[in-house]
């Protein structure tokens, strides 16, 4: 079995070659102040020394998840740009709730949630353009599994590095990548909202969802939510559905 270093040895060979694949200059990531976006940070640093950006987006956020993005950055020491982006998201929330109030309204604070995820995906996409770098997804063989990303949000990037590993090996391989401590410690959030953290929204834990990836037993109300959020969050991890072919084939 592979240790953790030849495990980030062979990942960081990965990234090497799917910039070169796709004849781009580097690689850039969203910096959340949380342990998977700083894990794949330390990872881009390592493949691309001079060639790696990290992006950190205010976008109505708590103070913490700059000062903890910031802790990352001068651990590693990875280039790094901020775009606020709290008034566009203010200006676009308010204009699009003026123009539904009069409907039915039925996920204001989840809709709210994605279009920051949206705006913060854009917002990469455009540096990215800019410098001819690859987007780097942060989801996790968990996160991946229960859909826990915003299509079209987190969910929008080009590779991802950590797909493969679970929730506790991205713990493991934190440690090794000089991730700070503070983050390590932190409570999974995706940092939508205040208090909002990820185990509380899915409805399990990150240990259950690991150990059901992995094939172990796990109590049957785990599995079950595990299953419910796998098949609510299909169309996210598939091309988006069409009609049957009109024409043959020739």
């Amino acid at each position: 079995m592979l240790e953790v270093n030849d495990k980030i040895d062979l990942t960081v060979k990965w990234l090497q070659e799917k910039v070169a694949e796709s004849k781009t200059n580097g690689l850039i990531v969203g910096l959340s102040g949380g342990i998977d976006s700083a894990v794949c940070a330390a990872l881009m640093k390592k493949a691309f020394p001079n060639n790696s950006l990290g992006v950190i987006l205010p976008c109505g956020s708590n103070n913490i998840d700059k000062e903890f993005a910031l802790k990352l950055v001068d651990n590693i020491k990875i280039d790094v740009v901020e775009v606020d982006l709290t008034k566009e998201h203010e200006n676009i929330y308010n204009n699009v709730s003026e123009s539904i109030k009069n409907m039915n309204v039925v996920n204001d604070n989840l809709s709210n949630a994605n279009l920051k995820a949206r705006l913060r995906m854009s917002t990469i996409y455009a540096i990215a353009n800019s410098l001819n770098y690859l987007v780097v997804g942060t989801d996790n063989a968990a996160e991946l599994l229960t859909g826990y990303f915003t299509k079209y949000g987190d969910g929008g990037v080009d590779i991802l590095p950590i797909a493969q590993i679970t929730k506790a090996e991205v713990y493991e391989w934190a440690k090794v990548l000089n991730v700070p401590k503070e983050i390590i410690d932190r409570p999974p959030t995706a940092g939508l909202w205040d208090g909002q953290t990820d185990e509380d929204e899915m409805g399990t834990t990150y240990n259950m969802i690991d150990k059901y990836i992995l094939g172990e037993e796990i109590p049957e109300k785990d599995e079950k939510i595990i299953m419910n959020l796998f098949n609510r969050s299909q169309h996210k991890r598939e091309l988006p559905a069409q009609p049957l072919k009109f024409r043959e084939e020739k």
